[in-house]
């Protein structure tokens, strides 16, 4: 591909970003950036340690900060922003003016379980919850992020998602 191409992966936490980011990326032949991991690696802190030392406002200016510069670069790539990314500091309409966002559309009872067999204790938001509180609180989180994920350019829903069904996506979006 010879245009430059930006895709921004949105979603819940849980919901696939950066395992199928990572196989877009490859399929492309495109870097793959996880923006939790930018985060980290710039201010030297992991995001629960950010969390709990200076806060979530904190980390939500940082994660703007990191998200600008990231959108800003000339080369194409795959991005897996954080979860809540889309809902703070008017990222989403950024996200859309810099980008073609990916909105991958999991069911709930899908990520819950995915969630409890995974590192959901390294997760700050669901650190120390039971089954039943993961799925409680990514309720809460759907219901006051929906909004943000549903302004993205592409919505992917289901389980399983192939790169070739996403690439058919794009094409169109690039042609259109």
């Amino acid at each position: 591909m010879n245009k430059q191409l930006k895709v921004v992966l949105v979603g819940l936490p849980g919901s696939g970003k950066s395992t199928f980011g990572k196989q877009l990326a490859q399929e492309l032949g495109f870097r793959f950036l996880d923006l939790d991991q930018l985060i980290e690696d710039r201010y030297q802190l992991k995001i629960s340690e950010i969390f709990s030392i200076h806060g979530e406002g904190t980390f939500r200016d940082w994660e703007s900060s990191v998200l600008q510069e990231t959108l800003l670069q000339s080369d194409s790539f795959i991005l897996a922003s954080g979860g809540g990314t889309p809902s703070f500091n008017d990222n989403m309409d950024f996200i859309n003016s810099n980008s073609i966002s990916v909105y991958l559309d999991v069911p709930l009872e899908s990520i819950a379980r995915r969630l409890q067999s995974s590192k959901a204790h390294q997760r700050p938001l669901f650190q120390g919850l039971d089954q039943g509180e993961i799925t409680l609180k990514l309720k809460s989180l759907w219901v006051s992020r929906e909004y943000f994920y549903n302004q993205s350019k592409i919505k992917l829903s289901g389980e399983n998602f192939s790169a070739e069904l996403l690439l058919v996506e794009l094409i169109s979006k690039l042609k259109s």
